[in-house]
């Protein structure tokens, strides 16, 4: 498993405009190979986190280099709602733990 996370940290008063751009954008994850899942996080004072899962590094580079990944990052500009840019974090998982359901 491989994780891949931006921290961006958004203007005051910008975060309904960061969080209207992110649900009216395209998504071209689905069907990608070795994609898992994406999650948009929101935190404490104007920080979000886009949190993707991959099954593997080589997955998530591999999109990276696609014309999904092209198509993705053409939309839209964040120009005037981010207050820098953002912060790139990449993990391998050590160990993941899934979650199991309670017994009957």
């Amino acid at each position: 498993m491989f994780v891949a996370m931006n921290r961006f940290r958004v203007q005051p008063g910008q975060g309904d405009a960061f969080e209207r751009i992110w649900r009216e954008r395209d998504s071209y994850l689905a069907g990608v190979p070795g994609f898992v899942q994406f999650m948009l996080l929101r935190g404490d004072e104007g920080e979000y986190i886009s949190h993707s899962t991959w099954e593997s590094r080589a997955a998530f580079d591999a999109w990276t280099e696609s014309d999904a990944f092209r198509r993705g990052h053409a939309q839209g500009s964040l120009m005037g709602v981010l207050a820098g840019p953002p912060v790139i974090g990449m993990y391998d998982a050590l160990m993941v733990q899934p979650a199991t359901s309670a017994a009957s």
